[in-house]
């Protein structure tokens, strides 16, 4: 695997290209990767977009389509020799929601185009871990696995997205609970810092940088391959839905199943709103009973629902209903409101996919996603149901979005890593995913405005997540003590200040 060097940079005279942003005087490119920079207005437009579509930078000054690991720490190498660095930002599949990953005057790095030649890292099962390149999507790297038997064991909820990208992050789901976020299932790393050395690092070899990059968004490097463990793959997912009309009543039973050893494998929650559209719900249930279902939120204004699923394979195939019994007793849900489906592992880990082809079949999936996702500690979850869920989410005429809140346990996070939480051994993780149309995304936004400062006024202390902040004091409150660290963890991988300027944490380029 890589060791830690310095990058060589040869240089190629070339002329000066007159169609780059006019903003920044640019020096020639390294010969290596000249024929790799594009600068043409396709590369510049998909540089330019991302899944949220509502901010709009300035453009990149140009993309390089790198075709090997070496490419990219090239050009931050290239850039850290420079008088004026060019901020660099690396790009998955272009799913930030806030110009995270983008670089105005600068360069993105495309990094899906490792996969069009040998130079990435590609996926390689050897027993017990996989080496997956920072560019490859976690549904690939499903399929790959289960060829051998095998699985990770933490996910997103949406696998069409990059390893790097979510690594760079924390990247949960409703394993979380138990398994930790992804970032608490890696080995080892190979990432390239903002110097332009390409290091291997994990807990025990250059720890400092693989505890920096793990959710430290992007700052400290980019991530170019990880070690994955893996374990033996169940073949299919009891997939459990139970409803409730009381919310302390709903996170009783949440916080109770997380509390469970050995218990679920998975848990999230949903909120059924009035002013929701039924397809937000719909899907999940039998057709025959909607309208029974659309009652009872009707009743009541907002029904909450418990999403649990054990997994199972050949040889516990006879037990596990009796296992689902075991752990569904002394719950308070909603009686005759439980749902059962039986699916296999891929159907359950891959279920969002259905719902992207259904949206883009009818041109709703490329609109602006004024999303909201929160950290919230669990001993103020009843005030946020009141203040916001009940309250400030109602008064919308309509309501597009899916609500998730599930619990989390903080001890399976480590703290060493970059990624802040709440300091409560119980948080949860509430997503408000709205969407809309390419000009009337701006009532969700301000509705989410008024939903953190909902949260400031009741001294609710959140931490946002994808999200991000636009001030250092903002930046400085949310690691709390670990700011420091993080700022030193800057100084000392990326003390330029090359890397991932879309988040706004460090601006001198």
């Amino acid at each position: 695997m890589a060791k830690s060097r310095p990058i060589s940079t040869f240089l190629v005279i070339i002329s000066f290209l007159s169609h780059f942003t006019p903003s920044i005087e640019l020096s020639p490119w390294p010969v290596e990767i000249a024929p790799r920079i594009r600068v043409d207005p396709d590369a510049i437009a998909t540089a330019s977009t991302d899944f949220g579509q509502q901010v709009h930078p300035p453009k990149p000054a140009a993309a390089l389509y790198p075709s090997s690991v070496q490419d990219i720490a090239t050009l931050v190498n290239f850039s850290y020799n420079l008088s004026s660095p060019l901020s660099i930002a690396a790009r998955g599949r272009g799913h930030s929601l806030l110009g995270q990953a983008m670089a105005p005057n600068g360069v993105v790095v495309e990094m899906a185009s490792l996969n069009n030649s040998s130079g990435g890292s590609g996926i390689t099962v050897s027993g017990s871990y996989a080496d997956v390149g920072g560019e490859q999507l976690w549904v690939d790297l499903l399929q790959a696995t289960l060829k051998h038997g095998l699985a990770p064991v933490s996910w997103t909820d949406y696998l069409y997205i990059t390893v790097g990208g979510t690594l760079s992050n924390a990247g949960i789901s409703g394993q979380a609970f138990h398994r930790g976020p992804q970032i608490s299932n890696v080995l080892e790393l190979d990432v390239i810092t903002g110097k332009g050395e390409l290091v291997t690092c994990s807990k025990d070899t250059n720890s400092e940088l693989f505890f920096a990059v793990l959710g430290g968004l992007g700052q400290f490097g980019i991530i170019t391959r990880a070690r994955i463990p893996l374990e033996p793959a169940p073949k299919r997912a009891k997939w459990i839905q139970l409803l409730y009309n009381d919310f302390s009543v709903f996170s009783k039973d949440q916080e109770h199943l997380i509390s469970i050893n050995n218990g679920l494998d998975y848990l999230e929650g949903l909120i059924f709103l009035q002013n929701s559209p039924p397809s937000n719900w719909e899907s999940s249930f039998p057709p025959s009973d909607h309208p029974r279902i659309s009652s009872l939120i009707s009743k009541y204004g907002i029904i909450y629902c418990i999403e649990a699923v054990k997994y199972y394979d050949d040889s516990t195939s006879h037990t596990v209903d009796q296992e689902l019994q075991e752990l569904l007793k002394g719950l308070n849900f909603l009686p005759d409101f439980i749902f059962t489906k039986n699916v296999s592992l891929v159907d359950f880990l891959n279920r969002v996919r259905g719902a992207e082809l259904a949206l883009r079949s009818q041109g709703l999936w490329d609109v602006p996603h004024p999303w909201l996702n929160l950290f919230i500690p669990g001993s103020r979850m009843s005030d946020f149901n009141s203040g916001v869920f009940r309250d400030i989410l109602p008064k919308l005429n309509q309501t597009t979005a899916p609500l998730l809140v599930y619990p989390m346990n903080r001890n399976k996070w480590d703290d060493r890593m970059s990624a802040v939480t709440p300091d409560e051994d119980i948080f949860y993780a509430v997503g408000l995913l709205h969407s809309s149309g390419a000009n009337d995304w701006e009532p969700f936004e301000n509705q989410n405005k008024e939903v953190l400062q909902f949260c400031d006024k009741a001294e609710i202390k959140i931490k946002l997540y994808l999200h991000g902040y636009k001030t250092k004091e903002e930046w400085v409150t949310h690691f709390g003590p670990k700011w420091r660290t993080f700022e030193a963890r800057k100084a000392q991988f990326d003390p330029k200040l090359i890397l991932s300027p879309g988040q706004q944490i460090f601006k001198s380029i």
